[in-house]
């Protein structure tokens, strides 16, 4: 058992994917609540996570000085070696050079935390995300890496085994970070690696069962990964206390109903009922602009369809949906920490004040590949597990101004050609998602020697391991060229084509 304590990082929950990927069980926790869970568990190690607080201030949060001398291994990061330092008897200062992004740091000791790291030159590159920098280490402790402006980078205290690393390591962004998360939770912490996706599919199905009992649960099926791993576990647990519905909302890729409903047919048994509510939505949805309000509308909305719908299951108590952790953590302050909010998921910031249906969320802890993991230990078919995410809201969130039947309509040609090109290069799998947007823009083009005031499609395809963090995909002119001109060509309403190259971040993967 590893606790990653959580201090408001919109990172910490790859503190906890990294733990899991060593194979060690892992949960997170806040500082407030600490004492008293290693009280009823004594953890193998603890994380303390980074954050936006600054140990300068009067509210920051701090850590509960006993925890220092039950010779429990300790790893910070970021504000978590600065808390360390600062509760310890160190100093820690404002910096007038603050680091953001990738960083060179030199090794300057031999460290356990540091073993097998590749370097060139006693150096290697991390990413760093800080405006305070410890400036005096307690007794005791002593420097492992520098960098050009902090040279406090890593510390130590063997004795106490207690580390701290002024970057992140659990970010893809960090070379080796992996390997040093390791280095602590299998070399420093003892760690044994027992944890595994077949366990968390054990302990899953165990829970449901326990939870659900002889009752009902009815499952929002979208045809996207998230919620078809969501029935296919709620399924093993229950068989035939479930019924799935999928509702139609007329914000769909192209053709999409109609694909769910084969797959469905194929490979489940459980029920399946298709609700067409396309014109609920559209006129719910009508002259209203802002992303927020189209998110709620559409939570509240579909919510609201399946009270309706559960009225005509007898045993229906329960409502099963595919939130997975980066919705929860874009979406509010995690396990008490104070992460700042993103924005609202339709999963987990939709959802009315009193809802008739309780949840069962069974991936609120699994990042998206994860779920892909999950699904192939649920042997289900590749089509399912390997499709690109797809938001809650559909399309909805992907017209960037008011909703009308004609601009959906349109965006759903322009995507369905952009994904069939990106399919035929064979460059699907390389991609983690990939979609079009209609912009709240109209431009004046040249159509058959004609004036033309049409709109804009924008394009974006990111790689990614977990959604988190993610790099826009270096396609070649030649196919982005080829992209635009069919667009252009057979979609009706737009007259020009262009490409997001925006990271995240600072950006989102989706536009709204």
């Amino acid at each position: 058992m590893i606790y990653i304590v959580d201090f408001g990082s919109q990172v910490t929950q790859l503190i906890a994917r990294r733990v899991r990927e060593v194979g060690v069980y892992c949960e997170i926790v806040s500082n407030k609540k600490l004492l008293n869970k290693i009280k009823v568990m004594k953890p193998t190690g603890l994380i303390f996570s980074g954050g936006p607080a600054s140990v300068h201030k009067s509210r920051t949060p701090k850590i509960d000085q006993k925890i220092f001398s039950l010779n429990i291994p300790i790893l910070g990061i970021c504000y978590g070696m600065q808390l360390i330092v600062h509760q310890l008897g160190g100093k820690v200062e404002i910096s007038n050079e603050r680091e953001f992004g990738k960083t060179l740091i030199t090794h300057t000791n031999k460290s356990k935390l540091f073993q097998n790291i590749r370097l060139k030159k006693k150096q290697h590159y991390v990413w760093m995300s800080h405006g305070d920098k410890a400036i005096k280490l307690p007794i005791d402790f002593r420097t492992i890496a520098k960098s050009k402006n902090s040279k406090f980078a890593g510390i130590e205290n063997k004795k106490l085994n207690i580390y701290g690393l002024q970057f992140h390591p659990e970010v893809v962004h960090t070379h080796q970070g992996e390997k040093i998360i390791k280095n602590f939770i299998i070399n420093i912490c003892k760690a044994k690696p027992t944890w595994s996706m077949q366990n968390y599919l054990k302990i899953q199905v165990a829970k449901i069962k326990t939870k659900v009992g002889k009752n009902h649960v009815i499952c929002g099926l979208s045809g996207g990964v998230d919620s078809m791993v969501t029935a296919a576990i709620i399924s093993k647990a229950i068989n035939k206390q479930l019924t799935c519905i999928y509702v139609d909302t007329g914000l769909m890729r192209l053709n999409e109903t109609e694909e769910v409903h084969n797959l469905f047919k194929k490979y489940f048994k459980s029920k399946l009922i298709i609700v067409n509510a396309k014109s609920r939505f559209l006129t719910s949805l009508k002259g209203v602009s802002d992303p927020e309000k189209k998110r709620k509308i559409i939570g509240n909305l579909f919510i609201n369809i399946f009270n309706t719908e559960s009225k005509k299951i007898s045993k229906a108590k329960f409502l099963a949906q595919g939130t997975i952790y980066p919705d929860i953590i874009e979406s509010q302050s995690f396990h008490g920490g104070p992460t700042s909010v993103i924005k609202s998921h339709h999963n987990v910031g939709g959802l009315p004040k009193e809802m008739k249906l309780g949840l069962v969320e069974p991936l609120q802890e699994l990042f998206k590949d994860e779920v892909r993991r999950l699904g192939k230990e649920l042997k289900l078919p590749k089509e399912f597990i390997q499709r690109h995410p797809f938001p809650g809201p559909g399309l909805g969130i992907r017209v960037l101004s008011d909703i009308t039947k004609e601009k959906v309509q349109m965006l759903q040609q322009a995507d369905k050609i952009y994904i069939d090109e990106i399919k035929a290069a064979n460059l699907y799998r390389e991609i983690w998602q990939a979609f079009a947007v209609l912009l709240p823009v109209r431009t004046v083009g040249v159509m058959g020697d004609q004036r033309s005031y049409e709109f804009v499609c924008g394009l974006r395809a990111v790689t990614s391991v977990d959604g988190m963090t993610a790099d826009f995909f270096p396609f070649s002119g030649e196919f982005l060229s080829k992209v635009s001109t069919r667009i252009i060509n057979e979609v009706k309403g737009i007259n020009r084509v262009v490409y997001d190259t925006t990271s995240k971040p600072p950006g989102t993967i989706e536009w709204e």
